[in-house]
């Protein structure tokens, strides 16, 4: 979380109050005062009902982000000065993606971030709205000895067969294929894979399924899926913690995130038939190929899409906001928040390794408030 909690709607205790005085002559003014006092002490026993924090839960793959962007939003709205109010904070527990949308029943909760976009009729049924805050790269993540970042190449019908348990050493010949003059060693591959609902486990399993007919037919593409191998670990930091503590490991997280654990990411193989790294150019061009109709609530999907620079395992964190029953004041603050994250957020996301909505695609997101959630174009 990024609010500390302690205190936050303790009533403050009045000092107690002393017996009245008695005042000769003026016997209308002690019901006067003791009602003033009765009236002070009520104020002060009262906790702050309505300054509370934007309250978020969801993305492990987002969580370091949206992090940065309450800071940001805290210091923004402060303007420099020392008062804080409790309505300028984000309170958001990373939760995974699945986890994030199931709580949206939960009357506090103002959004939820998710990796797995929600299909436009899912939204319609439940009042909800939802659009893109920013992009990013599942990396595959792998702890081998003297295997450097970017030295490993993976192709996805490959990359199947590994998770399909077909292919267990990565001394297997058709991993050695692609990667000639690669000491590769006589291990066995471990698999490290998520335990909980998670947006990241569906872009893989999108992909997998889009390059591996059998792995579409037997597990298909979702955030929580029955693997047939693996050890299950829980969230993003876990898998980073799992690879980086296992010889042999293979794992799956947002590149940033794999970086800043120092894991080495393998280069994927793309549908141009080029080995693409889990970098910000790649994830560009993946997304100027994927189209994002705002009319769909721009519902769509980023995985092995066409182009010699797009890198295959690429997805975006959606913001799923509750509009039915809503005021307009509740849900403008968190395109409040938002608003200011894609005006000023841009650098917060690059030096953690993330991707900011294209230019073109920020300005639908505005216009697609100004239809839907009453916020300005």
């Amino acid at each position: 979380m990024f609010l500390p909690q302690t205190g936050r709607n303790r009533p403050l205790s009045p000092a107690p109050l002393s017996p009245a005085p008695r005042i000769a002559g003026h016997r209308g003014l002690l019901p006067r005062i003791a009602g003033a006092f009765a009236c002070l002490a009520a104020l002060l026993a009262a906790p702050a009902a309505s300054a509370q924090p934007i309250q978020g839960a969801g993305s492990t793959f987002a969580a370091p982000v949206i992090a940065q962007w309450a800071k940001r939003y805290q210091a923004a709205r402060a303007d420099g000065g020392d008062f804080a109010s409790p309505d300028w904070t984000v309170d958001y527990e990373a939760v995974g993606s699945l986890g994030g949308v199931m709580r949206l029943g939960q009357p506090e909760l103002d959004f939820a971030a998710t990796d797995a976009p929600l299909p436009p009729e899912a939204l319609a049924r439940a009042g909800q709205r939802q659009f893109p805050i920013v992009l990013g790269a599942v990396a595959i993540a792998v702890n081998l000895d003297g295997v450097a970042p970017g030295a490993l190449k993976l192709s996805g019908p490959v990359l199947a067969e590994i998770y399909l348990g077909r292919i267990q050493s990565w001394a297997d010949p058709a991993i050695r294929a692609l990667n000639p003059g690669l000491a590769l060693p006589e291990q066995r591959i471990e698999i490290i894979h998520r335990r909980d609902g998670s947006g990241t486990t569906f872009t893989l399993t999108q992909y997998l399924s889009a390059v591996s007919a059998e792995w579409q037919a037997k597990y298909g593409a979702d955030q929580l899926v029955a693997w047939p191998l693996g050890r299950a670990v829980p969230g993003s930091q876990g898998i980073a913690r799992a690879v980086a503590a296992t010889r042999g490991a293979i794992g799956y997280l947002e590149f940033g995130q794999a970086r800043r654990a120092g894991l080495a990411s393998a280069a994927i193989l793309n549908g141009a038939g080029r080995f693409v790294a889990p970098e910000a150019a790649g994830v560009i061009a993946a997304a100027e190929a994927a189209g994002w109709p705002a009319d769909r609530d721009f519902f769509t999907d980023m995985t092995n899409r066409p182009g010699e620079a797009a890198y295959p395992i690429a997805g975006a964190t959606f913001a799923v906001v509750p509009v039915a029953g809503r005021g307009r004041g509740r849900v403008g603050r968190v395109t409040d928040l938002f608003d200011l994250a894609l005006e000023s957020g841009a650098g917060d996301a690059e030096r953690l390794g993330y991707v900011p909505l294209p230019p073109a695609l920020v300005r639908d997101v505005r216009a697609y408030w100004a239809r839907h959630l009453g916020a300005r174009g």
